[in-house]
């Protein structure tokens, strides 16, 4: 990421809404993959309650104790964060580094491109209260997937679209979603999102972590981070956290 004041000078306000997606097609993409998300928790539903039945049935408490992590990059981590913040269910986002081929880059370095990092927020959630088919959904609105190794005034690799998958189920839901967007035409050109197993991730530097949160006032969380929170809040408004 470039000095927010530069990257404001060099045009982020003018071109924030060329862009981004549409509030339409965020609607139209939401409900596309909800519904899918609904679908897979009542199959779900009765499978557990098959599972009931059964001896080997892990403690309910158990189950609502576990928790389980999904990596994303969509550009810039400061806007990512700041989304993924106020999903309902998600306990803690975390601004890092991964798949890249040395090991704890500092930012500077990452910022030259010739890491092999991508910016990354690794999220732990609570699968009980938000699934995993959401999370993706709320992904594939936080930017636009269609731009290869950017978003808006952010070039380089390290801002590429790209899921990090934990396990075989993370992995098909993504390719499966990929695939379905982009044979429904959600957008005009194809779908450039990496989608490849999870490696080592690095936590970066302190003042990146909530980065939003504390530095609302500057530029470029003014006039980049907050349209895209707010447009945020009105697709997702029922997986809001309450405060």
């Amino acid at each position: 990421m470039a000095n927010p004041l530069l990257r404001y000078k060099c045009g982020a306000k003018s071109n924030l809404f060329h862009t981004y997606l549409s509030c339409n097609k965020f609607l139209l993409i939401f409900a596309f993959i909800w519904s899918n998300a609904i679908f897979t928790s009542c199959a779900q539903k009765h499978t557990d309650d098959e599972s009931r039945k059964s001896k080997e049935q892990e403690p309910i408490l158990q189950q609502r104790n576990k928790m389980d992590t999904a990596t994303f990059g969509a550009g810039c981590f400061w806007c990512v964060e700041a989304q993924f913040q106020l999903l309902n269910g998600v306990s803690s986002v975390t601004s890092g580094f991964t798949g890249g081929t040395i090991k704890n880059p500092s930012y500077k370095e990452v910022c030259t491109g010739t890491t092999g990092h991508a910016e990354v927020c690794q999220i732990v959630y609570d699968p009980t209260k938000i699934s995993y088919d959401e999370l993706l959904a709320a992904f594939w609105q936080t930017h636009d997937p269609t731009q290869l190794n950017r978003q808006g005034n952010d070039v380089g690799t390290q801002y590429r679209s790209v899921i990090y998958y934990h396990n075989k189920e993370q992995q098909t839901l993504a390719e499966k979603y990929k695939k379905e967007l982009n044979e429904s035409g959600a957008w005009a050109q194809p779908i450039v999102t990496e989608i490849s197993p999870a490696t080592t991730f690095y936590k970066a530097e302190d003042y990146h972590q909530n980065y939003f949160n504390a530095n609302g006032n500057e530029s470029y969380c003014q006039y980049v981070i907050q349209p895209k929170v707010e447009k945020f809040k009105k697709v997702f408004k029922a997986k809001m956290k309450i405060h």
